[in-house]
């Protein structure tokens, strides 16, 4: 039996801070108290604030994929995405966020020495990223320096460390090479620029530089290997950055579901009209979403924690089972996406109002099946490994 098997119960979800101190559990309960009285003012200001990153960092977020050498958790990927599932089941935004609390992961490729001055100040440190599209950087002595307009820093209003993609030009005349070069978050200008549908708490905004000099050991290959040897770090970066953003959907989607019941047997409004609970067609769609949400996490849980008996045995994750998690995630976050249309759709008139719940979670729901890493393409990349042809350049 996996512990994703136990991650719910009849009174909600367990979070991974059950494991930890008691205080700490205490901080995470707060956070979502915290997060759920204020989540229309991330909506309203686009992003989520300092001190809520502030107390994600008390409850053992950003933490979490901090190396242990620095005092960090390096959590195991089904642990830390329970966390984000049930931030998510709270509020997308602040779930998407949190997620972020998984990218300390990227910096792992830089030199250790690096890192320690990142983690000077203590392992609750964190790390946002506008990598794409690169920008050519020319080389000067000592490093690099680039300008450039990135996009989609997804948690750079509250982050201590943002990353800028960069080229560079390969060895022997060969293709430029990608890099990612990190630098304190005050010597990066934030471009305001996300305005969207849904996930506007995210402030996933435009983040510029103008002939920044990056020294060469703040430089590392993106999705290159990590320095550090602890079993997180050999973990498949890129199928962990899908998972993150499918367990923000898995948490909406689990709100939608509850909202929905709770619905069921809530006032009518036309007259002499059968309460929702009373009509066969909500009954039977309530059921089919409840058995596809639980069939897509299950799968999603069980895929991550098999990859993690691999590395704790000392062996590397193979490549049917990386094919997994990516598909896996894929199919989670637009399993999910699918059952907040679901209960949106059997929940009525009353789910179209602008500011009802569910008309948020739907927004929010929409938004994640967008990103790149959770994209239908990746379908098609992971039939290709299933079908026996070689892996796509760059998948899994």
């Amino acid at each position: 039996m996996y512990l994703s098997d136990n991650v719910t119960t009849a009174a909600g979800p367990i979070t991974p801070a059950a494991t930890r101190e008691d205080s700490t559990e205490a901080e995470f309960r707060a956070l979502l108290d915290m997060v759920q009285a204020r989540r229309d003012e991330f909506d309203r200001l686009r992003h989520v604030p300092r001190d809520v990153i502030a107390q994600m960092k008390r409850a053992g977020i950003f933490r979490a994929s901090t190396p242990a050498r620095f005092g960090g958790d390096a959590l195991a990927p089904h642990l830390f995405l329970p966390m984000v599932e049930r931030i998510a089941q709270v509020d997308g935004s602040a779930g998407w966020v949190a997620a972020f609390g998984s990218a300390n992961t990227y910096i792992a490729a830089l030199p250790a020495e690096t890192q320690a001055v990142i983690y000077a100040k203590g392992p609750d440190q964190v790390y946002a990223g506008g990598l794409y599209p690169l920008h050519p950087a020319t080389r000067a002595n000592g490093g690099w320096t680039v300008s450039g307009h990135w996009r989609f820093a997804s948690g750079c209003m509250g982050a201590d460390w943002i990353g800028v993609g960069m080229s560079i030009p390969g060895t022997d005349g060969a293709a430029t090479v990608a890099q990612m070069a990190v630098c304190p978050a005050d010597q990066v200008e934030i471009v305001e620029s996300w305005n969207v549908m849904g996930m506007q708490g995210t402030g996933s905004h435009d983040v510029k530089v103008v002939d920044k000099f990056f020294a060469d050991d703040w430089i590392c290959g993106r999705g290159a290997a990590s320095t550090i040897d602890e079993p997180l770090y050999h973990y498949p970066a890129l199928a962990y950055q899908a998972q993150v953003h499918a367990a923000v959907n898995i948490g909406l989607a689990r709100a939608a579901l509850d909202l929905t019941t709770q619905m069921s047997g809530g006032a009518k409004i036309m007259p002499n009209a059968a309460r929702l609970a009373d009509r066969a067609y909500f009954r039977t769609h309530l059921a089919q979403a409840e058995a596809q949400f639980r069939s897509a996490r299950l799968f999603f849980y069980d895929s991550a924690e098999r990859a993690w008996d691999f590395l704790l045995a000392g062996d590397p994750v193979p490549l049917d089972l990386t094919n997994q998690l990516r598909l896996s995630a894929t199919h989670a976050a637009h399993a999910s996406a699918k059952v907040v249309q679901d209960c949106y759709r059997i929940a009525g008139m009353a789910a179209a109002q602008r500011s009802h719940r569910l008309q948020h979670i739907l927004r929010d729901a929409m938004v994640v099946t967008q990103h790149a890493a959770l994209s239908e393409a990746t379908l098609e990349q992971a039939g290709a490994v299933l079908a026996g042809l070689p892996a796509p350049a760059g998948y899994p």
